[in-house]
Protein backbone atom coordinates (compact mmCIF):
# COMPACT_ATOMS: atom_id res chain seq x y z
CA UNK A 1 0.00 0.00 0.00
CA UNK A 2 1.00 3.29 -0.69
CA UNK A 3 1.90 6.21 1.68
CA UNK A 4 4.03 9.37 1.99
CA UNK A 5 5.31 9.37 5.94
CA UNK A 6 6.94 12.53 5.06
CA UNK A 7 3.56 14.26 4.23
CA UNK A 8 2.00 12.41 7.45
CA UNK A 9 3.62 13.19 10.12
CA UNK A 10 4.19 16.60 9.31
CA UNK A 11 0.71 17.08 9.48
CA UNK A 12 -0.26 14.76 12.50
CA UNK A 13 3.18 15.93 14.11
CA UNK A 14 4.16 12.63 15.47
CA UNK A 15 2.68 10.77 18.54
CA UNK A 16 4.20 11.74 21.61
CA UNK A 17 4.03 10.07 25.02
CA UNK A 18 1.81 11.58 27.55
CA UNK A 19 3.34 11.64 31.22
CA UNK A 20 1.47 9.50 33.48
CA UNK A 21 -1.83 10.81 35.14
CA UNK A 22 -3.96 9.70 38.26
CA UNK A 23 -7.28 8.15 37.71
CA UNK A 24 -8.98 11.47 39.41
CA UNK A 25 -6.55 13.65 36.88
CA UNK A 26 -7.73 11.13 33.59
CA UNK A 27 -11.61 12.02 34.66
CA UNK A 28 -11.04 15.64 35.20
CA UNK A 29 -9.70 16.25 32.11
CA UNK A 30 -12.63 14.09 30.19
CA UNK A 31 -15.42 15.99 32.33
CA UNK A 32 -13.99 19.49 31.25
CA UNK A 33 -12.70 18.93 28.31
CA UNK A 34 -13.66 21.29 24.84
CA UNK A 35 -11.32 18.98 22.53
CA UNK A 36 -13.61 17.93 19.92
CA UNK A 37 -12.43 14.59 19.48
CA UNK A 38 -12.90 13.81 23.32
CA UNK A 39 -16.65 15.30 23.15
CA UNK A 40 -17.23 13.31 20.02
CA UNK A 41 -16.17 10.20 21.88
CA UNK A 42 -18.42 11.18 24.87
CA UNK A 43 -21.09 11.52 22.63
CA UNK A 44 -20.47 7.67 21.47
CA UNK A 45 -19.61 6.19 24.21
CA UNK A 46 -22.71 7.17 26.04
CA UNK A 47 -24.71 6.73 23.08
CA UNK A 48 -23.75 3.15 23.24
CA UNK A 49 -24.26 2.67 27.05
CA UNK A 50 -27.87 3.85 25.77
CA UNK A 51 -28.33 1.61 22.93
CA UNK A 52 -27.62 -1.38 25.67
CA UNK A 53 -30.14 -0.09 27.40
CA UNK A 54 -32.81 0.52 24.78
CA UNK A 55 -31.85 -3.22 23.29
CA UNK A 56 -32.57 -4.68 26.40
CA UNK A 57 -36.16 -2.83 26.73
CA UNK A 58 -37.00 -4.40 23.23
CA UNK A 59 -36.14 -7.66 24.01
CA UNK A 60 -38.33 -7.81 26.60
CA UNK A 61 -41.36 -6.70 24.40
CA UNK A 62 -40.41 -9.01 21.76
CA UNK A 63 -40.56 -11.77 25.03
CA UNK A 64 -43.91 -10.45 25.51
CA UNK A 65 -45.15 -10.83 22.21
CA UNK A 66 -43.45 -13.85 21.43
CA UNK A 67 -46.30 -16.10 22.40
CA UNK A 68 -50.24 -15.55 22.55
CA UNK A 69 -51.57 -14.24 26.17
CA UNK A 70 -48.40 -13.67 27.51
CA UNK A 71 -47.89 -12.65 31.37
CA UNK A 72 -44.31 -12.17 31.11
CA UNK A 73 -44.40 -8.30 31.38
CA UNK A 74 -47.50 -6.61 32.66
CA UNK A 75 -49.65 -4.28 30.53
CA UNK A 76 -48.12 -1.17 32.41
CA UNK A 77 -44.66 -1.91 32.71
CA UNK A 78 -44.88 -3.12 28.64
CA UNK A 79 -46.28 0.49 27.47
CA UNK A 80 -43.48 1.85 29.88
CA UNK A 81 -40.99 -0.16 27.96
CA UNK A 82 -42.57 0.77 25.07
CA UNK A 83 -42.03 4.49 25.87
CA UNK A 84 -38.70 4.19 27.11
CA UNK A 85 -37.58 2.35 23.92
CA UNK A 86 -38.71 4.66 21.76
CA UNK A 87 -37.81 7.72 23.59
CA UNK A 88 -34.17 6.81 24.38
CA UNK A 89 -33.40 5.13 20.46
CA UNK A 90 -34.85 8.37 19.26
CA UNK A 91 -33.17 10.80 21.58
CA UNK A 92 -29.93 9.56 23.67
CA UNK A 93 -28.95 7.04 21.08
CA UNK A 94 -29.40 7.83 17.15
CA UNK A 95 -28.59 11.99 17.87
CA UNK A 96 -26.27 11.61 19.91
CA UNK A 97 -24.29 9.33 17.92
CA UNK A 98 -24.27 11.19 15.04
CA UNK A 99 -23.26 13.89 16.58
CA UNK A 100 -20.64 12.40 18.30
CA UNK A 101 -19.32 11.37 14.56
CA UNK A 102 -19.58 14.61 13.43
CA UNK A 103 -18.18 16.31 16.23
CA UNK A 104 -14.89 13.84 15.44
CA UNK A 105 -14.69 14.02 11.93
CA UNK A 106 -15.61 17.33 10.42
CA UNK A 107 -12.93 19.54 11.81
CA UNK A 108 -10.61 16.52 10.84
CA UNK A 109 -11.69 17.06 7.43
CA UNK A 110 -11.72 20.66 6.63
CA UNK A 111 -8.20 20.70 7.96
CA UNK A 112 -9.33 22.74 11.43
CA UNK A 113 -8.28 22.16 15.09
CA UNK A 114 -11.68 22.57 16.68
CA UNK A 115 -15.01 23.42 16.40
CA UNK A 116 -16.08 26.88 16.18
CA UNK A 117 -17.22 26.79 19.39
CA UNK A 118 -15.99 24.50 21.95
CA UNK A 119 -17.58 25.58 25.05
CA UNK A 120 -20.90 25.07 23.36
CA UNK A 121 -19.81 22.04 22.06
CA UNK A 122 -19.08 20.45 25.70
CA UNK A 123 -22.46 22.45 27.31
CA UNK A 124 -24.44 20.24 24.14
CA UNK A 125 -22.93 16.95 25.27
CA UNK A 126 -23.78 17.26 28.54
CA UNK A 127 -27.80 18.88 28.02
CA UNK A 128 -28.33 14.93 25.79
CA UNK A 129 -26.25 13.09 28.50
CA UNK A 130 -28.03 14.24 31.62
CA UNK A 131 -31.02 14.80 29.27
CA UNK A 132 -30.78 10.86 28.97
CA UNK A 133 -30.21 10.14 33.12
CA UNK A 134 -33.47 12.75 33.34
CA UNK A 135 -35.17 10.34 31.90
CA UNK A 136 -34.34 7.24 33.39
CA UNK A 137 -34.66 8.94 37.09
CA UNK A 138 -38.47 8.76 36.49
CA UNK A 139 -38.16 4.94 37.51
CA UNK A 140 -36.96 6.31 40.85
CA UNK A 141 -39.05 9.54 41.19
CA UNK A 142 -41.99 9.06 38.93
CA UNK A 143 -45.09 8.67 41.18
CA UNK A 144 -47.01 5.20 40.90
CA UNK A 145 -48.65 2.98 42.90
CA UNK A 146 -47.86 3.40 46.46
CA UNK A 147 -45.49 5.86 45.50
CA UNK A 148 -43.01 4.24 43.90
CA UNK A 149 -41.24 5.22 41.00
CA UNK A 150 -42.64 4.32 37.38
CA UNK A 151 -41.34 5.24 33.59
CA UNK A 152 -43.75 7.34 31.52
CA UNK A 153 -46.43 5.33 29.78
CA UNK A 154 -47.47 8.08 27.07
CA UNK A 155 -45.10 6.62 23.67
CA UNK A 156 -42.42 8.37 22.29
CA UNK A 157 -45.08 10.55 20.43
CA UNK A 158 -46.54 11.54 23.72
CA UNK A 159 -50.24 12.00 22.02
CA UNK A 160 -52.49 13.97 23.72
CA UNK A 161 -54.70 13.87 25.97
CA UNK A 162 -52.68 11.05 27.28
CA UNK A 163 -49.96 13.43 28.23
CA UNK A 164 -52.83 15.45 30.22
CA UNK A 165 -52.97 15.17 34.06
CA UNK A 166 -56.32 13.52 34.47
CA UNK A 167 -54.45 10.91 32.22
CA UNK A 168 -50.79 11.15 33.36
CA UNK A 169 -50.75 11.83 37.01
CA UNK A 170 -47.47 11.80 38.93
CA UNK A 171 -44.14 13.34 37.37
CA UNK A 172 -43.32 10.77 35.01
CA UNK A 173 -44.75 12.45 32.09
CA UNK A 174 -42.88 15.34 33.36
CA UNK A 175 -39.05 13.79 33.55
CA UNK A 176 -40.29 12.91 29.72
CA UNK A 177 -40.66 15.91 28.88
CA UNK A 178 -37.74 18.00 30.68
CA UNK A 179 -35.05 14.99 29.15
CA UNK A 180 -36.87 15.61 25.39
CA UNK A 181 -36.46 19.68 26.18
CA UNK A 182 -32.75 19.20 27.27
CA UNK A 183 -32.10 16.99 24.22
CA UNK A 184 -33.55 19.44 21.59
CA UNK A 185 -31.68 22.38 23.19
CA UNK A 186 -27.80 19.99 22.94
CA UNK A 187 -29.69 19.13 19.50
CA UNK A 188 -29.53 22.99 18.39
CA UNK A 189 -26.73 23.80 19.80
CA UNK A 190 -24.63 21.54 18.10
CA UNK A 191 -26.27 22.59 15.01
CA UNK A 192 -24.97 26.02 15.40
CA UNK A 193 -21.26 24.70 16.04
CA UNK A 194 -21.53 22.38 12.39
CA UNK A 195 -22.83 25.10 10.33
CA UNK A 196 -20.28 27.59 11.91
CA UNK A 197 -17.50 25.26 11.85
CA UNK A 198 -17.89 24.24 8.30
CA UNK A 199 -18.74 27.78 7.07
CA UNK A 200 -15.51 29.87 8.60
CA UNK A 201 -12.97 27.17 9.56
CA UNK A 202 -11.73 25.27 6.56
CA UNK A 203 -8.20 25.00 5.52
CA UNK A 204 -7.35 26.93 2.70
CA UNK A 205 -8.32 25.83 -0.45
CA UNK A 206 -10.66 23.86 1.06
CA UNK A 207 -14.02 25.42 -1.36
CA UNK A 208 -17.87 24.19 -0.98
CA UNK A 209 -17.03 22.29 -3.95
CA UNK A 210 -14.09 20.09 -2.36
CA UNK A 211 -15.86 19.38 0.55
CA UNK A 212 -16.02 15.92 1.74
CA UNK A 213 -19.75 14.74 1.22
CA UNK A 214 -19.65 14.11 4.62
CA UNK A 215 -19.43 17.23 5.72
CA UNK A 216 -22.52 18.15 3.11
CA UNK A 217 -24.54 16.33 4.70
CA UNK A 218 -23.98 16.93 7.83
CA UNK A 219 -24.57 20.44 7.01
CA UNK A 220 -27.70 19.99 5.33
CA UNK A 221 -28.67 18.04 8.52
CA UNK A 222 -27.63 20.86 11.46
CA UNK A 223 -29.81 22.93 8.97
CA UNK A 224 -33.01 20.53 8.96
CA UNK A 225 -32.33 20.68 13.10
CA UNK A 226 -32.75 24.71 13.22
CA UNK A 227 -35.98 23.96 11.63
CA UNK A 228 -37.47 20.69 12.70
CA UNK A 229 -36.63 20.65 16.45
CA UNK A 230 -37.77 24.41 17.63
CA UNK A 231 -41.27 23.22 17.05
CA UNK A 232 -40.99 20.27 19.27
CA UNK A 233 -38.84 22.14 21.87
CA UNK A 234 -42.12 24.70 21.72
CA UNK A 235 -44.55 21.99 22.05
CA UNK A 236 -42.82 20.56 25.36
CA UNK A 237 -43.13 23.96 26.76
CA UNK A 238 -46.46 24.32 25.88
CA UNK A 239 -46.96 21.22 26.98
CA UNK A 240 -45.88 22.11 30.79
CA UNK A 241 -48.01 25.11 30.69
CA UNK A 242 -50.61 22.58 30.24
CA UNK A 243 -49.83 20.24 33.04
CA UNK A 244 -48.49 23.01 35.84
CA UNK A 245 -50.33 26.58 34.33
CA UNK A 246 -53.42 26.30 33.37
CA UNK A 247 -53.40 26.69 29.60
CA UNK A 248 -55.01 24.58 27.28
CA UNK A 249 -52.91 24.02 24.15
CA UNK A 250 -54.04 20.55 23.40
CA UNK A 251 -56.95 20.33 25.84
CA UNK A 252 -59.90 19.69 23.19
CA UNK A 253 -62.80 19.84 26.32
CA UNK A 254 -60.94 23.19 26.89
CA UNK A 255 -61.46 24.72 23.15
CA UNK A 256 -57.67 23.37 22.48
CA UNK A 257 -56.61 20.73 19.76
CA UNK A 258 -55.17 17.05 20.21
CA UNK A 259 -54.37 16.90 16.67
CA UNK A 260 -52.62 20.61 16.94
CA UNK A 261 -50.07 18.25 19.01
CA UNK A 262 -49.65 15.84 16.74
CA UNK A 263 -48.56 18.40 13.68
CA UNK A 264 -46.33 19.88 16.53
CA UNK A 265 -44.53 16.39 17.16
CA UNK A 266 -44.03 15.21 13.10
CA UNK A 267 -43.21 18.76 12.15
CA UNK A 268 -40.38 17.56 14.14
CA UNK A 269 -40.75 13.39 13.69
CA UNK A 270 -40.74 13.04 9.96
CA UNK A 271 -37.84 14.97 9.21
CA UNK A 272 -35.71 13.82 12.51
CA UNK A 273 -36.11 10.13 10.20
CA UNK A 274 -33.93 12.21 7.62
CA UNK A 275 -31.78 13.80 10.46
CA UNK A 276 -30.94 10.55 11.06
CA UNK A 277 -30.23 9.08 7.36
CA UNK A 278 -28.04 11.86 5.98
CA UNK A 279 -25.50 11.21 8.45
CA UNK A 280 -25.89 7.28 7.29
CA UNK A 281 -25.50 8.72 3.96
CA UNK A 282 -22.82 10.52 4.61
CA UNK A 283 -20.55 7.57 5.92
CA UNK A 284 -22.01 5.54 2.76
CA UNK A 285 -20.33 8.12 0.94
CA UNK A 286 -16.89 7.78 2.38
CA UNK A 287 -16.65 4.28 2.80
CA UNK A 288 -18.14 2.91 -0.35
CA UNK A 289 -15.40 5.20 -2.26
CA UNK A 290 -12.52 3.98 -0.78
CA UNK A 291 -13.67 0.10 -0.62
CA UNK A 292 -14.62 0.90 -4.21
CA UNK A 293 -11.42 2.59 -5.03
CA UNK A 294 -13.03 4.68 -7.30
CA UNK A 295 -14.02 8.37 -6.66
CA UNK A 296 -17.68 9.12 -5.38
CA UNK A 297 -19.47 9.04 -9.31
CA UNK A 298 -21.75 12.30 -9.66
CA UNK A 299 -19.88 14.28 -7.00
CA UNK A 300 -22.10 17.62 -7.94
CA UNK A 301 -25.55 15.54 -8.35
CA UNK A 302 -24.87 14.15 -4.74
CA UNK A 303 -24.42 17.34 -3.30
CA UNK A 304 -27.75 18.64 -4.81
CA UNK A 305 -29.61 15.95 -4.22
CA UNK A 306 -28.77 15.90 -0.39
CA UNK A 307 -30.10 19.70 -0.45
CA UNK A 308 -32.93 18.15 -2.46
CA UNK A 309 -33.75 16.00 0.27
CA UNK A 310 -33.55 18.54 3.07
CA UNK A 311 -35.68 20.72 0.97
CA UNK A 312 -38.64 18.18 0.58
CA UNK A 313 -38.06 16.25 3.80
CA UNK A 314 -39.76 19.60 5.31
CA UNK A 315 -43.13 18.88 3.57
CA UNK A 316 -43.96 15.54 4.28
CA UNK A 317 -44.44 15.41 7.97
CA UNK A 318 -48.56 14.71 7.92
CA UNK A 319 -48.42 11.33 6.13
CA UNK A 320 -48.18 10.16 9.81
CA UNK A 321 -51.86 11.83 9.79
CA UNK A 322 -53.44 10.73 7.14
CA UNK A 323 -55.81 7.94 9.44
CA UNK A 324 -56.70 11.47 11.45
CA UNK A 325 -59.13 12.73 9.28
CA UNK A 326 -57.28 15.25 7.51
CA UNK A 327 -59.04 17.12 4.22
CA UNK A 328 -58.52 15.27 0.54
CA UNK A 329 -56.61 18.68 -0.46
CA UNK A 330 -54.19 17.62 2.49
CA UNK A 331 -53.95 14.58 1.88
CA UNK A 332 -52.92 15.20 -1.52
CA UNK A 333 -50.76 17.69 -1.16
CA UNK A 334 -49.08 14.94 1.52
CA UNK A 335 -49.30 12.18 -0.57
CA UNK A 336 -47.36 14.09 -3.80
CA UNK A 337 -44.65 15.28 -0.99
CA UNK A 338 -43.89 11.93 0.44
CA UNK A 339 -43.48 10.79 -3.38
CA UNK A 340 -41.32 13.01 -4.33
CA UNK A 341 -38.79 13.02 -2.06
CA UNK A 342 -37.95 9.30 -3.25
CA UNK A 343 -36.58 11.32 -6.74
CA UNK A 344 -32.83 12.41 -4.74
CA UNK A 345 -33.29 9.43 -2.72
CA UNK A 346 -32.95 7.39 -5.63
CA UNK A 347 -30.27 9.49 -7.07
CA UNK A 348 -28.22 8.70 -4.52
CA UNK A 349 -28.80 5.06 -4.24
CA UNK A 350 -27.94 4.67 -8.25
CA UNK A 351 -24.93 6.83 -7.68
CA UNK A 352 -23.92 4.46 -5.08
CA UNK A 353 -23.83 1.54 -7.49
CA UNK A 354 -22.38 3.05 -10.27
CA UNK A 355 -19.27 4.05 -7.67
CA UNK A 356 -19.27 0.21 -6.42
CA UNK A 357 -19.48 -0.87 -10.53
CA UNK A 358 -16.29 -1.71 -12.17
CA UNK A 359 -14.40 -0.99 -8.97
CA UNK A 360 -11.85 -3.51 -7.43
CA UNK A 361 -13.67 -4.13 -4.22
CA UNK A 362 -12.38 -4.55 -0.84
CA UNK A 363 -14.87 -6.75 1.02
CA UNK A 364 -14.11 -5.22 4.81
CA UNK A 365 -16.38 -5.40 7.25
CA UNK A 366 -17.29 -1.92 6.96
CA UNK A 367 -17.86 -2.61 3.33
CA UNK A 368 -20.08 -5.48 3.99
CA UNK A 369 -22.13 -3.54 6.35
CA UNK A 370 -22.00 -0.81 3.59
CA UNK A 371 -23.72 -3.26 0.96
CA UNK A 372 -26.51 -4.26 3.44
CA UNK A 373 -27.31 -1.00 3.60
CA UNK A 374 -27.71 -0.16 0.19
CA UNK A 375 -30.14 -3.19 -0.29
CA UNK A 376 -32.27 -2.60 3.45
CA UNK A 377 -32.80 1.49 2.37
CA UNK A 378 -33.90 0.06 -1.09
CA UNK A 379 -36.96 -1.72 0.58
CA UNK A 380 -37.64 0.30 3.28
CA UNK A 381 -38.12 3.17 0.41
CA UNK A 382 -39.98 0.72 -1.59
CA UNK A 383 -42.41 0.31 1.53
CA UNK A 384 -42.25 3.76 2.15
CA UNK A 385 -43.75 5.09 -1.11
CA UNK A 386 -46.32 1.99 -0.27
CA UNK A 387 -47.40 3.53 2.87
CA UNK A 388 -47.31 7.07 0.74
CA UNK A 389 -50.49 6.09 -0.76
CA UNK A 390 -53.25 7.63 1.68
CA UNK A 391 -56.06 4.52 1.07
CA UNK A 392 -53.39 1.81 1.17
CA UNK A 393 -52.21 3.61 4.97
CA UNK A 394 -55.49 3.55 5.69
CA UNK A 395 -55.78 -0.43 5.92
CA UNK A 396 -51.71 -0.54 7.22
CA UNK A 397 -50.79 3.02 8.95
CA UNK A 398 -51.40 1.40 12.35
CA UNK A 399 -50.76 -1.92 11.35
CA UNK A 400 -46.91 -3.88 12.35
CA UNK A 401 -45.94 -3.23 8.60
CA UNK A 402 -45.98 -0.09 9.40
CA UNK A 403 -43.42 -0.82 12.80
CA UNK A 404 -41.46 -3.40 10.29
CA UNK A 405 -40.90 -0.42 8.00
CA UNK A 406 -39.61 2.36 10.03
CA UNK A 407 -37.37 -0.28 11.60
CA UNK A 408 -35.92 -1.07 8.42
CA UNK A 409 -35.04 2.40 7.74
CA UNK A 410 -33.75 2.99 11.64
CA UNK A 411 -31.96 -0.66 11.95
CA UNK A 412 -31.52 -1.86 8.23
CA UNK A 413 -30.20 1.34 6.89
CA UNK A 414 -28.72 3.73 9.85
CA UNK A 415 -27.69 1.00 12.38
CA UNK A 416 -25.62 -1.19 9.72
CA UNK A 417 -24.17 2.30 8.62
CA UNK A 418 -23.16 3.14 11.86
CA UNK A 419 -21.86 -0.16 12.61
CA UNK A 420 -19.91 0.24 8.93
CA UNK A 421 -18.38 4.07 10.39
CA UNK A 422 -17.08 1.98 13.55
CA UNK A 423 -15.12 -0.77 11.52
CA UNK A 424 -13.92 2.33 9.20
CA UNK A 425 -13.17 5.14 11.76
CA UNK A 426 -12.31 3.41 14.79
CA UNK A 427 -8.33 3.25 13.61
CA UNK A 428 -8.60 6.83 13.72
CA UNK A 429 -10.34 7.08 17.04
CA UNK A 430 -7.96 4.63 19.07
CA UNK A 431 -4.98 3.86 16.85
CA UNK A 432 -5.76 0.18 16.90
CA UNK A 433 -7.68 -2.07 14.16
CA UNK A 434 -11.31 -3.66 14.81
CA UNK A 435 -10.43 -7.21 14.31
CA UNK A 436 -12.01 -8.17 10.53
CA UNK A 437 -12.74 -11.74 11.67
CA UNK A 438 -14.92 -11.54 14.65
CA UNK A 439 -16.58 -8.34 12.49
CA UNK A 440 -17.57 -10.77 10.31
CA UNK A 441 -19.12 -12.48 12.35
CA UNK A 442 -20.48 -9.66 13.71
CA UNK A 443 -22.34 -9.00 10.13
CA UNK A 444 -23.12 -12.41 9.37
CA UNK A 445 -25.36 -13.20 12.71
CA UNK A 446 -26.99 -8.75 12.42
CA UNK A 447 -27.64 -9.30 9.07
CA UNK A 448 -29.67 -13.03 9.35
CA UNK A 449 -31.28 -11.81 12.59
CA UNK A 450 -31.94 -8.32 11.16
CA UNK A 451 -34.19 -10.19 8.14
CA UNK A 452 -35.63 -12.75 10.73
CA UNK A 453 -37.01 -9.77 12.64
CA UNK A 454 -38.16 -7.26 10.06
CA UNK A 455 -38.78 -9.36 6.84
CA UNK A 456 -41.72 -11.25 8.44
CA UNK A 457 -42.53 -8.41 10.77
CA UNK A 458 -44.77 -7.21 7.15
CA UNK A 459 -46.22 -10.12 7.65
CA UNK A 460 -48.81 -9.89 10.80
CA UNK A 461 -49.08 -6.63 9.93
CA UNK A 462 -50.67 -7.46 7.13
CA UNK A 463 -52.76 -9.76 8.47
CA UNK A 464 -53.97 -6.95 10.71
CA UNK A 465 -51.77 -6.98 14.11
CA UNK A 466 -52.26 -3.82 15.60
CA UNK A 467 -49.72 -1.50 16.74
CA UNK A 468 -48.64 -0.67 20.68
CA UNK A 469 -50.91 -4.02 21.66
CA UNK A 470 -49.93 -5.53 24.75
CA UNK A 471 -50.68 -9.21 23.98
CA UNK A 472 -53.19 -11.03 21.38
CA UNK A 473 -55.32 -14.27 21.00
CA UNK A 474 -54.30 -17.70 19.79
CA UNK A 475 -56.90 -17.42 16.85
CA UNK A 476 -55.60 -14.62 15.03
CA UNK A 477 -52.90 -16.32 13.07
CA UNK A 478 -50.20 -13.75 14.29
CA UNK A 479 -48.43 -16.57 16.54
CA UNK A 480 -46.25 -18.14 14.86
CA UNK A 481 -44.67 -15.18 13.02
CA UNK A 482 -44.57 -13.44 16.45
CA UNK A 483 -42.43 -16.46 17.82
CA UNK A 484 -40.25 -16.14 14.98
CA UNK A 485 -39.70 -12.59 14.72
CA UNK A 486 -38.59 -12.59 18.95
CA UNK A 487 -35.98 -15.36 17.58
CA UNK A 488 -34.52 -12.71 15.43
CA UNK A 489 -34.40 -10.34 17.75
CA UNK A 490 -32.15 -12.60 20.36
CA UNK A 491 -29.84 -13.04 16.99
CA UNK A 492 -29.09 -9.25 16.56
CA UNK A 493 -28.87 -9.34 20.50
CA UNK A 494 -26.50 -12.03 19.89
CA UNK A 495 -24.83 -9.97 17.08
CA UNK A 496 -24.49 -6.83 19.58
CA UNK A 497 -22.49 -8.20 22.10
CA UNK A 498 -20.03 -9.51 19.50
CA UNK A 499 -19.86 -6.35 18.23
CA UNK A 500 -19.33 -4.57 22.04
CA UNK A 501 -17.03 -7.20 22.70
CA UNK A 502 -14.84 -6.71 19.14
CA UNK A 503 -14.29 -2.98 20.45
CA UNK A 504 -13.32 -3.34 24.16
CA UNK A 505 -10.70 -6.58 22.49
CA UNK A 506 -9.66 -4.77 19.91
CA UNK A 507 -8.89 -1.86 22.03
CA UNK A 508 -6.36 -3.49 24.22
CA UNK A 509 -5.26 -6.35 21.80
CA UNK A 510 -6.01 -5.00 18.23
CA UNK A 511 -3.58 -4.12 15.58
CA UNK A 512 -1.84 -1.10 15.92
CA UNK A 513 -3.12 0.86 12.88
CA UNK A 514 -1.25 3.73 11.54
CA UNK A 515 -2.05 7.07 10.09
CA UNK A 516 -4.07 5.73 7.50
CA UNK A 517 -4.62 2.02 7.17
CA UNK A 518 -7.20 2.26 4.62
CA UNK A 519 -5.09 3.91 2.04
CA UNK A 520 -7.41 6.38 1.72
CA UNK A 521 -7.86 10.23 0.82
CA UNK A 522 -9.50 12.27 2.82
CA UNK A 523 -7.71 14.96 5.71
CA UNK A 524 -8.52 13.03 8.84
CA UNK A 525 -6.18 9.98 7.35
CA UNK A 526 -3.62 12.92 7.48
CA UNK A 527 -3.35 13.10 11.30
CA UNK A 528 -2.03 10.52 13.45
CA UNK A 529 -4.19 7.86 14.79
CA UNK A 530 -4.85 9.17 17.47
CA UNK A 531 -4.69 12.68 16.31
CA UNK A 532 -2.75 15.06 18.75
CA UNK A 533 -4.97 18.00 20.47
CA UNK A 534 -4.87 20.17 17.74
CA UNK A 535 -5.40 17.96 14.80
CA UNK A 536 -2.75 19.51 12.57
CA UNK A 537 0.15 21.94 13.81
CA UNK A 538 0.42 23.07 10.44
CA UNK A 539 -2.46 24.14 8.53
CA UNK A 540 -3.55 21.62 5.61
CA UNK A 541 -3.76 23.38 1.79
CA UNK A 542 -6.12 21.10 -0.56
CA UNK A 543 -5.92 21.56 -3.82
CA UNK A 544 -8.89 19.01 -4.90
CA UNK A 545 -11.24 17.02 -3.41
CA UNK A 546 -9.19 13.55 -2.61
CA UNK A 547 -5.69 15.57 -1.20
CA UNK A 548 -4.33 13.07 0.50
CA UNK A 549 -4.46 10.81 -2.36
CA UNK A 550 -2.83 13.53 -4.71
CA UNK A 551 0.08 13.15 -2.51
CA UNK A 552 0.40 9.97 -2.54
CA UNK A 553 -0.29 9.00 -5.46
CA UNK A 554 0.51 11.67 -8.12
CA UNK A 555 0.66 9.03 -10.96
CA UNK A 556 -3.21 8.69 -10.70
CA UNK A 557 -3.77 12.53 -10.68
CA UNK A 558 -4.99 12.44 -14.58
CA UNK A 559 -7.60 10.11 -13.43
CA UNK A 560 -8.92 11.84 -11.50
CA UNK A 561 -11.44 14.69 -12.39
CA UNK A 562 -12.61 17.97 -10.35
Amino acid sequence: MATDASYGNALAGGAQTAPSRTALQIVHEWVTTVDHKKIGLMYIVSALLFLVVAGIEALLMRIQLAVPNNTAVSPEAFNRLFTMHGTTMVFFVGMPILFGFGNYLIPLMIGARDMAFPRLNAFSFWCTFFGGILLYLSYVAGSGLAGAGTAPDVGWWAYAPLTAAPFSPGHSTDYWTLSVLLSGISSIGSAINIVATVVSMRCPGMKLTRMPLLVWLYTVMSMLVFVTVSPLTAAQIMLMFDRYLGSHFFDTQAGGSAVLWMHFFWIFGHPEVYVLILPAFAFANEIIPVFSRKAIFGYPAMVAASVGIGFVSLSVWAHHMFTVGMSAGSNTFFVLATMAVGVPTGIKIFNWLATIWGGRIQFTTAMLFSIGFLFQFLVAGLTGIMLASAPFDWQLGNSYFVVAHFHYVLVGAILFMLFAAFYYWYPKMTGRMMSEKIGKWHFWLFLIGFHITFDLMHIPGILGMPRRIYTYEADRGWMIWNLIISGGAAIQAIATIVFVYNLVWSFFKGKVAGPDPWDAWTLEWAAASPPPPYNFPQTPVVESRRPLWDIKHPEDADAYYE
